[in-house]
């Protein structure tokens, strides 16, 4: 089959920057001072009121469409659904930040009603997070452990040791909650976009293998302390088998059963997704009738089972936080406070997509602050949202957060009536839950060979997130994870892939010269692409390619010059040589007297491409307009092309331009300046035929 192209020709005069600027008058553009911007930010009038509480409250936004016959249904439905997932999992996360199993209901219950009014995702369920859930259970231990004494602190006399963790878990998830909510006030929401989807993969897969062993001693029915810090994660698993004989073989075989199971039945939910109404709730049928069997048996007493045990009825009074807690864990709430909200974000960004609306960073940020610290005062600890969880609420038809809200009710009736059936629950089903449900974070090891094959720093990013996770904690390993791609990205500005163009034959279109057969350079001209800004960092890098580029190093030639011109000075003055005149200019190329040897300059013009150059800074234009003069003092003309406005302004505004370095060499396009070049060097070979064509229109 025959491609038929479609051909356009372009007759127009060849322009310079000024000559551009000569013809096509600009728009003088008023830019606004930081004052008026200041000015606009505190002005208040009705509809700027009236934007602001839709704002702060974005229920009021959905409710004022909901459609009460198609969608209440729905979200009765998904609200009981993720309210029974919520009530397992709050239990089981509880566990992860080694605090007594029902504070995970307050978790369910308390976040979930704030997140209603405050906000913008209609479908994530709020809730406990087991990479939270775990960063917390960290601060727990290392404030109250399991053998020693608990740090001295004002607060904690006369509290019970469990007393003592939650006060240290509901400060500092008040302090989180501060921390998201000064971030959204402050409009810093743009932080999340520091950590790439990379980076909180590796991380996330590590929290996955922290979790999978926090989970083993409940599996395994073991008393193993809960350790924190670098290495915590050895030690744990020193001490797990160490005491591998003590294994409590009811508590084994009741979690490989659940987990057998489980996984089964949410592989059939998965791949039966489209026929099924409703996604089996395997994990809620598995507890019950484990709670069951565990009751009708007494695990507890005959086979030493260890049990939720007593849930207390009803809520716990509010407490306030601990200042001196605050001090002690601020260094973790930080990571806790971004890991929270960069996880949520993602999760809401993806069902508001699919879902078609629009979610607000800075809002968000807002709604997990206030849930935080509302949450916290009331003892509940840091909320997120799962994933699993927020899957089952929207995959079981919830269109709005008030399946969220129904979901919190059915954890309140479990809180305030029902919650003594789950007392003989064994905690090693609860950790066979909770590993089950990391199937989804550990399989992102199967990225690894992909980041390989296609983006190495990304993937170095992934490994070092990864290790350093593992090997040194979470709040450690994000912090390592983040200066590994803060410095990948030094690395790639730093030393970008520089290239040498040429001219595609018969068009007025450049590429790369090694990546096409029917290209075209004229004689005596290079065509150098940057790719990247220009700043202090690679500005040495780039005057190295350039020398690389023009094939000699402007500065030695210029002192072989110098060097030669005053040896046929001392020539002439001897009577040894005569010349004319060496004041009317040497044709440095040609052979000189004497055998004087001079490196040969076979570049007569050097074209600079800027296209993909977005700024430049005061180190890099010094260095710039150095290699740029030692370029025109070797008699080579240089030309910059495609330079951005705002660099052109930047470089007016710097004192750029002087007798040697002038505006005049800023071209509108690379083809004008070839075709200045042309102009200017008529023996300079023409490209092609086309070419050949615009230069007649000249």
């Amino acid at each position: 089959a025959v491609t038929l192209m479609t051909q356009y020709v372009v007759t127009r005069p060849l322009y310079s920057e000024d000559a551009f600027a000569d013809v096509h008058e600009k728009i003088h553009r008023h830019h606004k001072t930081v004052r008026h911007h200041v000015k606009q930010y505190f002005t208040c009038d009705l509809k700027r009121a009236k934007n602001a509480a839709l704002s702060l409250l974005p229920f009021i936004g959905w409710m004022r469409i909901y459609q009460l016959k198609e969608w209440l249904l729905s979200d009765i439905v998904s609200g009981v659904s993720t309210g029974l997932v919520a009530v397992l999992q709050g239990l089981a996360y509880s566990l992860l930040a080694s605090l007594p199993p029902w504070y995970g209901l307050f978790t369910a219950f308390f976040p979930v009603i704030v997140y209603f009014f405050l906000g913008t995702s209609r479908h994530i369920s709020v809730g406990a997070f087991p990479v939270l859930s775990l960063m917390v259970g960290a601060v727990v231990t290392r404030l109250v452990p399991d053998e020693g004494p608990p740090v001295n602190i004002t607060g904690f006399e006369g509290l019970t040791s469990d007393e003592q963790r939650v006060m240290v878990a509901a400060s500092v998830t008040f302090l989180m909650g501060i921390m998201q909510l000064a971030m959204g006030l402050l409009q810093v929401g743009f932080i999340v976009m520091y950590l790439s989807d990379t980076l909180v993969s590796g991380f996330t897969t590590a929290a996955a293998v922290h979790i999978l062993v926090s989970q083993l001693k409940f599996v395994l029915g073991l008393v193993v302390p809960g350790l924190s810090g670098p290495l915590s994660i050895v030690y744990t698993l020193e001490k797990i088998f160490v005491q591998i004989e003590k294994t409590n073989v009811c508590d084994l075989v009741t979690s490989i059963l659940i987990m057998v199971v489980v996984f089964i039945v949410k592989e059939i939910n998965d791949r039966y997704k489209a026929k099924l109404p409703v996604p089996i709730p395997i994990e809620v049928i598995m507890t019950v009738i484990a709670c069951g069997v565990s009751y009708a048996f007494n695990f507890r007493v005959n086979y030493k089972v260890d049990v939720v045990g007593r849930i207390p009825v009803g809520y716990e009074s509010p407490m306030a936080p601990n200042m001196q807690i605050f001090g002690q864990t601020a260094v973790e709430a930080f990571p806790m406070a971004i890991v929270g909200f960069a996880v949520a974000f993602s999760v809401a960004k993806v069902y508001s997509v699919k879902h078609d609306y629009i979610i607000d960073g800075n809002q968000e940020l807002i709604a997990f602050g206030a849930s935080n610290i509302i949450g916290a005062a009331f003892k509940s600890f840091a909320a997120s949202t799962a994933l699993s969880r927020s899957a089952v609420q929207e995959s079981t038809g919830g269109k709005t957060q008030i399946a969220g809200l129904l979901s919190a009710l059915i954890v309140m009736v479990v809180t305030l009536a029902i919650g003594f059936l789950l007392e003989p629950l064994p905690k090693s089903v609860l950790g066979a839950v909770v590993i089950v449900n990391l199937k989804g974070m550990l399989m992102q090891i199967r990225e690894v060979p992909y980041l390989w094959r296609r983006d190495r720093p990304d993937c170095v990013v992934w490994l070092v997130t990864c290790l350093a996770s593992i090997l040194l904690g979470l709040d450690l390993g994000l912090a390592v994870g983040l200066g590994m791609e803060l410095l990948t990205v030094v690395f790639r500005a730093q030393f970008p892939r520089c290239s040498v163009l040429a001219n595609i034959t018969g068009t007025d279109i450049y590429k790369d010269r090694k990546d096409y057969m029917s290209i075209y350079e004229p004689e005596g001209v290079k065509i150098f692409r940057i790719p990247s800004p220009i700043f202090f960092a690679n500005i040495d890098f780039f005057r190295g390619k350039l020398v690389e580029a023009v094939g000699f190093n402007p500065l030695r030639v210029l002192r072989k010059r110098n060097k030669a011109l005053r040896t046929i000075r001392k020539l002439l003055k001897k009577g040894e040589l005569q010349m004319t005149s060496v004041s009317s200019g040497v044709n440095w190329n040609s052979e000189l007297p004497a055998n004087i040897q001079v490196p040969r300059v076979d570049v007569h013009s050097l074209i600079l491409d800027f296209s993909a150059v977005s700024f430049l800074d005061i180190s890099a234009l010094k260095g710039l307009k150095a290699a740029l003069k030692e370029l025109i003092r070797v008699e080579v003309e240089v030309y910059i092309v495609a330079c951005d406005v705002y660099i052109q302004k930047k470089l007016h505004s710097c004192m750029f331009f002087d007798d040697e370095v002038k505006s005049s060499m800023f071209f509108l396009t690379l083809h004008d300046a070839m075709l200045h070049i042309l102009e200017k060097h008529p023996r300079c070979q023409t490209l092609s035929v086309h070419t050949q064509e615009l230069v007649s229109f000249l």
